[in-house]
């Protein structure tokens, strides 16, 4: 299968690296304004080119990794590129899979947008798909392919700017929450490097927690928190500074930018 990803920025560069892990023997293409960037990916058998022209023709799978506001221009413009064989799968917030379908031109194309993160290069993302179409064999095609960077989950277009806020910009969430642990950490005695390793583990094991036994958060945190001891300590403080209230208000406030953009 020959899969070109077009706007290979730092998620296009992820979803490369995700497929490069798989089993399967993918021809990949990647294009950039500027290839030396991207030139590294050479090194893995990656075709990197320019010519998003090319890329289209020569594909039979097109990831459409371009920025929200340039996206349809750019599309418009490559109209004669594509055809009703192919797959087309955007990763564009805010941007409609019939705004797609008007800007390619060509309505009996399958196209499907999908929202990954940038755990994808480590096989770890979690990806909303949404399809629209009939054709279960061109989803699950898609499916498999977005399976080699992590899970994978179909929800409705109308969610996809709420996934895109939870499992994309989410990441930079836990990463600032890691942060201020790390920061904690060495307050309270620990060097930097050792930090690290105590809160990168710490995170990981709490989702591993939470993954296998299927259990909500609360549960999990009922099992640490013993009367009269430290921890329950240490999130009540948390809550009276306003831990939870402001992780959810930062929530809505990048849904309601997204909103704004659609």
């Amino acid at each position: 299968m020959k899969i070109a990803v077009l706007g290979t920025g730092n998620l296009g560069v992820s979803i490369i690296k995700g497929l490069l892990q798989s089993q399967e023997s993918y021809q990949i293409i990647a294009t950039r304004r500027n290839t030396q960037n991207i030139a590294f990916l050479k090194e893995e058998g990656v075709a990197v080119m320019q010519d998003n022209h090319q890329a289209i023709q020569q594909s039979d799978v097109v990831i459409v990794s371009l920025k929200p506001f340039n996206i349809l221009e750019i599309l418009k413009s490559h109209q004669d590129s594509f055809s009703a064989d192919k797959i087309v799968v955007s990763m564009a917030t805010g941007v409609s899979i019939d705004q797609i379908r008007e800007a390619i031109g060509c309505q009996n194309i399958n196209i499907m947008r999908a929202m990954p993160n940038t755990a994808s290069g480590v096989g770890e993302s979690l990806t909303c798909l949404v399809y629209n179409g009939v054709d279960k064999d061109k989803l699950e095609l898609v499916t498999t392919l977005l399976s080699h960077m992590g899970k994978v989950i179909q929800v409705n277009e109308d969610l996809m700017e709420a996934a895109t806020v939870l499992g994309a910009c989410g990441l930079a969430f836990v990463f600032r929450f890691m942060r201020a642990m790390v920061q904690g950490g060495i307050q309270i005695g620990f060097d930097a490097q050792t930090a690290v390793q105590i809160v990168n583990q710490t995170v990981k094991g709490a989702a591993e927690l939470l993954i296998q036994n299927k259990n909500h958060p609360e549960q999990e945190i009922d099992k640490v928190t013993t009367p009269k001891g430290c921890t329950i300590v240490g999130l009540n403080e948390m809550e009276h500074q306003g831990f939870s209230a402001s992780l959810i208000k930062g929530i809505n406030a990048s849904f309601q930018k997204i909103e704004k953009k659609s």
